[in-house]
C-alpha cells in the first residue's frame, strides 16, 4: 500500500506546487488544483477497492492518516473555489463576508471538539472504531460528503480527519486575507521572530504539514499560523 500511496502523493505534490506558483487568479489555481485532486482521489480509491490491508493496524493507518492528508486538500481546494466565486466587491463587504467563513469553521469545531481534541492528541485508543470500515459513527454530528457513499471507501471519521486539516489550511488562508484587507501584514506584531527569516528547502505540501504539526503541537505558542507561514 505505502509504495503506491506515497508514489501518487508524490506527484500530487509535484503537480500542486506547480500550480500555487502559476501567475493566475485564486479561482483559477483552485479549480485546476480541485481536478488534479479529484483525479488522484478516484485513483486513490480504485487502488483500495481492489487491495486487501494486511491486518487492522493496515487499514486504520490508511484511514487515519494516508487517506485524510491526501485528500484534505481536495475539500480546500473546492473550498476557496466557492469562497472566491461568491466574494463580494467593497473592503467591508469583503472583511464580513471572510469573518463569516471563519467563524463557520469555529462553529464546526466547536461541535466536533472532542474529536478533535482526541485526534490532535495523538490518542489511538479509538481507532478501531474510527477508522475501520463497518463500525457505527459513534459521533454526534454526523458528516455528509460524496466520497462517503461508498462503505468500503470509508469510515465514520477519516472524512473528520481530512476537514480538521482543511480548516486548518482554509483558516490561515482566510486570515491572510483579512490581513491583507486590513493593510497590517506583518507590522508591529512579530512574536518575537528573528529579522533574517528562514528559508524551507521542502516541498510546499510538506511545509503545511509541518506547519499544522508545530500548531497542533503549540510548539510556537499563540503564534497564528498565517504568521509562522510569513516567516518562513
Amino acid at each position: 500500500m505505502i509504495p503506491f500511496t506515497s508514489r501518487l502523493k508524490k506527484e500530487v505534490d509535484a503537480d500542486i506546487e506547480q500550480i500555487e506558483y502559476s501567475e493566475v487568479s485564486a479561482i483559477t489555481k483552485s479549480l485546476e488544483a480541485s481536478r488534479v485532486l479529484a483525479d488522484a482521489f478516484n485513483r486513490l480509491k480504485a487502488f483500495i477497492l481492489s487491495y486487501n490491508f494486511r491486518n487492522e493496524e493496515e487499514e486504520i493507518l490508511f484511514f487515519k492518516e494516508v487517506k485524510p492528508r491526501l485528500c484534505f486538500r481536495l475539500i480546500y481546494y473546492r473550498k476557496v473555489y466557492n469562497i472566491e466565486m461568491n466574494r463580494p466587491t467593497g473592503v467591508d463587504k469583503q472583511r464580513e463576508y471572510l469573518c463569516e467563513e471563519l467563524n463557520d469553521i469555529n462553529k464546526y469545531n466547536t461541535k466536533r471538539l472532542d474529536f478533535i481534541r482526541y485526534y490532535r492528541s495523538g490518542s489511538s485508543l479509538l481507532d478501531a472504531l474510527y477508522f475501520l470500515r463497518g463500525k457505527p459513527d459513534a459521533e454526534q454530528y454526523l458528516e455528509t460528503f460524496y466520497y462517503e457513499l461508498d462503505p468500503k471507501f470509508t469510515t465514520s471519521c477519516d472524512f473528520k480527519v481530512a476537514k480538521i486539516l482543511s480548516n486548518d489550511m482554509l483558516s490561515a488562508y482566510l486570515m491572510h486575507e483579512i490581513e491583507l484587507l486590513n493593510d497590517n501584514g506583518m507590522k508591529g506584531c512579530s512574536f518575537g521572530f528573528p529579522a533574517t527569516k528562514k528559508t524551507w528547502k521542502g516541498s510546499k505540501a510538506e511545509l503545511q504539514e509541518q506547519i499544522y504539526a508545530w500548531d497542533s503541537a503549540n510548539t510556537f505558542g499563540d503564534v497564528p499560523l498565517t504568521q509562522l507561514y510569513g516567516y518562513i
